[in-house]
């Protein structure tokens, strides 16, 4: 009874919140991925808990350096539930190693989906889509809108969640794995493909300039026959293309850059665009 109940504060969670928002795929490597970025994250809540017993310490590093991968950013969850959990097994808990490293494996797919779905497949389009409108005419308010809404509003997401995971605890692993967060996911990716088709119809932009010789006055301009049967077919060619590439054939986005600036090359030569 005597035992001093250990308890992580706020500056010991921020630091630990801190070290996983800036750090968290400093050391990535297919084997590893985000495993070490995540036991850094975990570094100060080990020293605030196990300071005074370097045998636990050394095995806390251990625990939370093994294979792990997530989202980032809504994955910081992930981190407050941990650091929640190993407040209570420094306080005597019965919470081993399976049990903690159990949670992490079993969450951090289901917020790779989450996150994956809302962050890079909704949120960064719609943003790139505003940016780009404000970036007309080279106006330098398009990328600065770009990087301070999305550095302000996605460290205020990392942190809240991070803090909302320390604070729910165990609790909030039925919220990310259950029903809830399924149907979540799903309509993620939905409105996420429908903002990518929007970005898609609004900025890409492909004409072609072949005409073909009718022997009237006047050639047969193919771009009016298309917009005619199909208003912005060849973009939407061009994006179904490039999906093919990255999607089929595993080609990386540079490389697919490549390809555009090869068929544009050959294109203006022929004078078909």
């Amino acid at each position: 009874m005597g035992d001093k109940i250990k308890k992580l504060d706020k500056a010991t969670l921020r630091k630990s919140w801190w070290a996983w928002y800036t750090g968290n795929l400093s050391s990535m490597s297919f084997e590893w991925l985000e495993s070490f970025g995540f036991a850094v994250s975990m570094i100060p809540v080990i020293k605030k808990l196990y300071g005074d017993d370097k045998e636990e310490e050394l095995k806390a590093l251990k625990r939370h350096s093994s294979f792990y991968n997530t989202e980032p950013q809504l994955g910081s969850v992930i981190n407050g539930i941990v650091c929640g959990l190993e407040e209570e097994r420094a306080n005597g808990a019965d919470i081993d190693d399976e049990v903690i490293n159990g949670i992490k494996i079993g969450l951090m797919g289901p917020l790779a989906g989450i996150g994956d779905a809302m962050i890079p497949g909704m949120y960064i389009p719609l943003l790139l889509s505003i940016a780009m409108g404000l970036a007309e005419g080279g106006n330098p308010l398009g990328p600065i809108f770009y990087i301070v809404t999305f550095l302000t509003t996605i460290t205020a997401l990392s942190y809240f969640v991070f803090l909302k995971g320390y604070n729910l605890g165990t609790k909030s692993v039925n919220l990310i794995v259950g029903e809830t967060a399924q149907r979540a996911r799903e309509s993620f990716n939905l409105l996420g493909s429908i903002v990518v088709g929007g970005v898609a119809a609004s900025y890409v932009n492909v004409t072609t300039a072949l005409q073909i010789p009718t022997g009237a006055e006047k050639n047969l301009v193919v771009m009016d026959v298309l917009n005619g049967i199909f208003p912005k077919i060849l973009p939407l060619l061009l994006v179904i293309f490039c999906w093919f590439l990255m999607s089929k054939k595993k080609m990386s986005p540079i490389k697919v850059m490549g390809v555009l600036v090869g068929l544009a090359i050959v294109g203006v030569a022929a004078k078909f665009f």
